[in-house]
């Protein structure tokens, strides 16, 4: 059954993170750092668990600036060995990221909802956000999108690393790990077929195709949420690199160039 008093807040939930995570996922392949996102949502939730561990209130402004103090320690750390070993920066990530989701495993060892826990960090409950709850989120992501599109020929390694790990900090608590990933990588893989002009409005095509269908089919069947999504946003990428090529997609050399 499709509960739209439901369901319409998850969709607007979805609309926030895709309106940061299409340009900034275009961004991210460009720079040949896939998953960094991954890395810098696992610390993220690392810093959320620690927080919790201490007792402190979910929603509470602890959580939130532990969650990204740790997002901006992991940033800064990857920009510094970006520079020193660059590559090796792809490895460094990985490492990154195996290192902070071990740690949290080790910190939830004991706690006896450690499981329902470390479950919302990886799926996330979108199903569950109020509209109240998305304004903080909607002005955080405006002024996100306000300096990357305003100055991010200005913003340098840091400062890229720094509003990429803010953005996905709030992200990973909005709608997990996963989607944070998919929600950046998908889109961007599926609007690199097409000519630069188009890569946007194809990727927000794509990752609007694919939070609806995939709330509409979670709803349906009564399946996850999130990892509905997933899927539905993967389908959604499968059917761009189908689609007649000779219309939309850019010519060999334009591609190169872009």
């Amino acid at each position: 059954m499709i509960e739209l008093s439901i369901l319409f807040p998850a969709f607007l939930a979805g609309m926030l993170v895709l309106a940061t995570h299409v340009p900034l996922g275009q961004q991210v392949l460009a720079r040949g750092i896939v998953f960094i996102d991954l890395a810098i949502a696992q610390v993220a939730g690392l810093g959320v668990t620690a927080a919790d561990a201490f007792g402190f209130e979910p929603q509470g402004w602890r959580v939130q600036a532990a969650a990204v103090s740790a997002a901006l320690l992991g940033a800064f750390l990857l920009t510094w060995t970006e520079k020193k070993w660059a590559e090796a920066q792809e490895a460094l990530i990985g490492v990154l990221f195996v290192l902070s989701a071990s740690v949290e495993l080790l910190v939830l060892a004991n706690n006896p909802r450690g499981g329902e826990h470390l479950k919302d960090l990886l799926v996330g409950q979108i199903l569950w956000v109020t509209p109240s709850s998305l304004v903080p989120v909607a002005l955080l992501y405006a002024a996100a999108l306000a300096i990357w599109f305003l100055y991010r020929q200005r913003l340098g390694h840091v400062g890229f690393y720094a509003l990429f790990a803010i953005v996905v900090t709030q992200s990973v608590q909005l709608v997990g790990i996963y989607l944070v990933f998919t929600s950046l990588i998908v889109p961007a893989l599926a609007a690199r077929l097409y000519p630069e002009r188009m890569r946007l409005a194809v990727g927000y095509a794509v990752g609007i195709a694919g939070y609806v269908s995939g709330l509409i089919a979670s709803s349906v069947f009564d399946l996850p949420t999130g990892a509905v999504i997933v899927v539905t946003l993967a389908l959604a990428f499968a059917v761009t690199t189908i689609l007649p090529r000779g219309n939309v997609v850019a010519p060999r050399h334009a591609e190169t160039t872009a």
